[in-house]
């Protein structure tokens, strides 16, 4: 069976994202993907979107990738989470060691879920491998990965924290989740008790990628917050025209005349627009500027990326604004966990609060803009 292509997959999108829009209180009670909509999910190829061509994925481009988080983040913030979430993580297969990246996926619904470098673990070398113990937070999609990849450092070495891969059946599955937004990504921590790790299951994120396709030469530091953006955006989005709709049809107690008729509402939603749209404007511009080079150049150049963060973190943040004046206009409806509104707002606000969305990128912005270059762009 041949793979589809981008637009093919766009349009695969649309009509999983139609059935996760009739299941996303399932998905927010049950706090992760059901486990049949999960299956279909993988089986569609939507996990392996940026896995190699060379190992079975369909490595479509990324304006592509992107809209189809964009699509996904319409219907229900958690789903796109882990679409952007696995997707990007499955980069790396290309920087693996190629028999492992086969292992993993050579199965059609083989999911590896990360959590951030822990500093709560322990890996000590030994013959042939690695002795790993630890515990690891924040992994999202977890509910229906095969593989969880744990990074930290070495004993005894210095430099950046080495990645090893894990079978999920060979840790225990931490049920910490209990949030009031993003609950369906089942984020759950996991901790490794001494597993032997072999040394082909472990690799360095800077190891350099054997396929040379553009995506590979982004790597995934920039391409998580701009995922992360996009739904950021695209929630502020359903929020605004919600209560854009809302202030065509309500009156507001204790206020005479209807909220369409009143200037206050008129300035709110012109200054909500424009805010959103600048936001969303720079980001799509940042994004294609660094595609390009990646396409034209193969290399992304620092300024790229700072470029990158800046409009990601912008993005997120601004988005959090919009949802906040979505929010406000929706009075005291908007408190009722049967308005769309609600979920919304507490998945934004915990995108807010992730590393992403941190005012500290502009600090490192910053610092290269007076001329102390940092390579660090977490």
């Amino acid at each position: 069976m041949s793979i589809p292509d981008s637009a093919e997959y766009i349009e695969i999108a649309r009509q999983f994202a139609a059935r996760v829009s009739e299941r996303v209180d399932e998905i927010d009670e049950g706090r992760r993907i059901p486990a049949d909509l999960a299956a279909d999910l993988a089986d569609a190829g939507l996990f392996r979107l940026l896995v190699p061509k060379s190992l079975g994925g369909a490595e479509i481009d990324h304006p592509s990738f992107v809209e189809i988080v964009r699509i996904f983040a319409r219907a229900d913030g958690s789903a796109a989470w882990c679409i952007n979430q696995n997707n990007i993580f499955a980069t790396d297969s290309a920087r693996m060691p190629l028999e492992t990246a086969r292992k993993i996926w050579g199965d059609q619904r083989g999911i590896v879920t990360n959590g951030p470098p822990s500093g709560n673990a322990n890996a000590i070398p030994v013959d042939g491998g690695y002795r790993l113990s630890g515990h690891w937070d924040f992994s999202s999609g977890s509910s229906h990965s095969t593989w969880l990849a744990a990074r930290t450092r070495v004993e005894g070495r210095t430099g950046e924290p080495r990645s090893f891969l894990v079978p999920k059946a060979d840790a225990t599955m931490l049920d910490t989740w209990q949030v009031n937004g993003l609950r369906g990504t089942a984020s759950f921590s996991f901790e490794i008790d001494d597993v032997f790790v072999p040394e082909s299951h472990t690799y360095l994120e800077s190891d350099s990628a054997r396929d040379d396709g553009p995506i590979y030469v982004m790597q995934k530091a920039p391409l998580f917050p701009i995922g992360f953006a996009t739904i950021s955006v695209a929630l502020a989005r359903a929020c605004l025209d919600d209560a854009i709709d809302l202030a065509r049809r309500k009156t507001q107690r204790n206020v005479a005349g209807a909220m369409a008729d009143r200037t206050s509402v008129h300035l709110q939603i012109g200054e909500t627009e424009a805010i959103l749209r600048s936001a969303d404007a720079y980001l799509r511009n940042s994004t294609a500027t660094m595609w390009d080079s990646a396409c034209t150049r193969r290399d992304v150049d620092l300024d790229v990326r700072i470029e990158v963060r800046m409009a990601s973190t912008f993005a997120i943040r601004q988005a959090s604004k919009v949802v906040d004046s979505a929010y406000e206009m929706f009075g005291s409806d908007a408190v009722f966990k049967r308005n769309p509104l609600q979920r919304r707002y507490q998945d934004m606000h915990v995108i807010a609060q992730q590393l992403q969305g941190r005012a500290t990128h502009f600090e490192t912005a910053g610092r290269f803009f007076l001329g102390q270059e940092s390579a660090l762009i977490l």
